[in-house]
């Protein structure tokens, strides 16, 4: 990577901290002395994921079943999922974006002093342009009046909805048009001191066709989660700035992968010649972009502030400039779906007696599962081992740690089910509390990863778990 001395010591800080797994990144040696937590997953060499139309059903069938994802598995494809066309997140599905967002925001914001959070309207207002294909916010109740009106002839009826659709706003695409909307303002930040960036996470919306429910070709809309970085920088130094958050994004995207080889990148560019970068990942079916990073030149600035150049000027050393905008997007519904298949593995199933019959386990990373530990209970006075349980779950929740409330299940189910359904949950540890517990405060401690089980004192739980997760978070 290429940076200035200008820039040089801003994009060290910036990226101190960043590192990814596999691809030169480092990795954690051997597990500690008993009662240490274990390296966490991104550290060890994973077994090889499932491949194929088993694990692609299989995967589909996880994510509905345990509520990744609404609906009936017949709404759940490849397809629906990868376009945003899927009926929508269930429970785990959105606490899985949300630790993705977190870690996303924890990367590019607030760990960095030159980044900004902003935040903008879902719709723009604005003139209809020629050739507009955006969706426009026009209330069903205002065109049913027009139609309705029968002394308008076609002409005139045209005329009108034309006027209404050019007073409408649109529903944003992107996350750039309102981090624009911001730059000026937020230079007296920096003291009008380049390079800076603004970030923000939010929904977009994007036309789909869709054949089956909607004849003749007809657009409708679906909706993705981005996560935007618009970076102000001058010409001189954008491209070292470009080649610089390649490389983080990359690394990032890598750092919580079981297969880090599967996230890729790749230059493209646009018809008007600029430059840019995209991350894929590798599907089964194929690589999908899940990121892009443009440099957009000081145009998109210059056509939202038109004579208006000199509160443009940020401060590129002791020139006066107006920068070039860099945009790095990210999809981070579709950076789910790829976290998805890359953490579903098909593994022998030590419990059943059949070898014809896996284990299904999404190994997600320990930073982006949905729950970290699941609590049930074993053999003993019921009454007294929730009492436990719910004092357990209430340290663990106060510290941060989402839980699974299995002991409220009033269907019993046996060890084997158990641990099934938490390792279809990503869940990372079961914890079970049987009437050795009431005796002598020991619990019995399940690994998602290892299925290694062990007998731990209660009293340690938190401070076990405490030290995996940060170890998870510093890999």
């Amino acid at each position: 990577m290429r940076c200035g001395a200008a820039s040089g010591r801003t994009c060290r800080r910036l990226l101190s901290g960043v590192t990814g797994r596999g691809d030169g990144a480092a990795e954690l040696g051997a597990a500690g002395p008993p009662g240490s937590p274990p390296p966490p997953p991104a550290a060890r060499q994973p077994p090889e994921a499932a491949e194929g139309a088993e694990g692609g059903v299989a995967l589909l069938e996880i994510c509905q079943r345990r509520l990744f994802f609404r609906g009936a598995l017949q709404q759940l494809s490849p397809e629906s999922l990868f376009r945003g066309c899927h009926p929508g997140f269930g429970p785990l599905g959105v606490e899985l974006r949300k630790n993705l967002a977190a870690e996303w925001w924890a990367s590019m914001v607030a760990l960095k002093e030159q980044v900004f959070a902003v935040d903008a309207r879902h719709h723009e207002p604005g003139p209809l342009q020629p050739g507009d294909g955006a969706f426009r916010l026009v209330s069903a109740e205002c065109i049913r009046e027009i139609l309705q009106d029968k002394d308008l002839s076609k002409e005139q009826l045209v005329a009108v909805l034309e006027n209404l659709l050019k007073t409408s706003g649109k529903l944003r695409e992107n996350l750039l048009h309102g981090a624009l909307e911001h730059y000026v303002n937020c230079l007296d930040l920096v003291n009008r001191r380049l390079p800076y960036g603004l970030a923000q996470i939010g929904v977009c919306f994007h036309p789909v066709s869709n054949t089956e429910q909607i004849p003749n070709g007809v657009k409708r809309i679906a909706e993705k989660t981005e996560a935007s970085l618009v970076w102000f920088t001058s010409a001189r130094t954008s491209s070292q700035w470009l080649d610089f958050w390649l490389r983080h994004r990359l690394l990032w995207w890598r750092k919580f992968a079981m297969s880090p080889s599967n996230f890729s990148s790749n230059d493209c560019q646009d018809e008007a010649g600029r430059k840019g970068s995209q991350l894929y990942y590798n599907f089964p079916w194929g690589k999908e972009p899940i990121e892009t990073l443009w440099n957009l030149g000081d145009q998109e600035l210059l056509h939202m502030y038109p004579g208006n150049m000199s509160s443009l000027h940020g401060r590129d050393g002791r020139k006066h400039v107006v920068p070039c905008v860099l945009s790095i997007n990210g999809d981070l519904d579709r950076g789910l779906v790829a976290y998805l298949y890359d953490s579903f593995q098909l593994t022998e199933n030590s419990f059943s007696r059949k070898k014809s019959l896996h284990r299904k386990v999404l190994k997600l990373h320990p930073c982006l599962a949905p729950i970290k530990v699941a609590l049930d209970v074993g053999k003993g006075p019921t009454v007294e081992l929730r009492q436990v349980c719910q004092g357990l779950f209430n340290e663990l929740l106060e510290n941060g740690i989402s839980v699974w409330p299995g002991y409220l299940e009033t269907v019993h189910s046996s060890l084997e089910q158990l641990y099934s359904k938490y390792d279809e949950m990503s869940i990372l540890f079961t914890v079970l509390i049987t009437e050795t517990t009431l005796e002598n405060g020991l619990i019995h401690l399940r690994n998602r990863d290892t299925t290694m089980k062990e007998m731990m004192h209660i009293s340690k739980l938190k401070d076990f778990l405490t030290k995996y997760m940060a170890a998870a978070k510093n890999v």
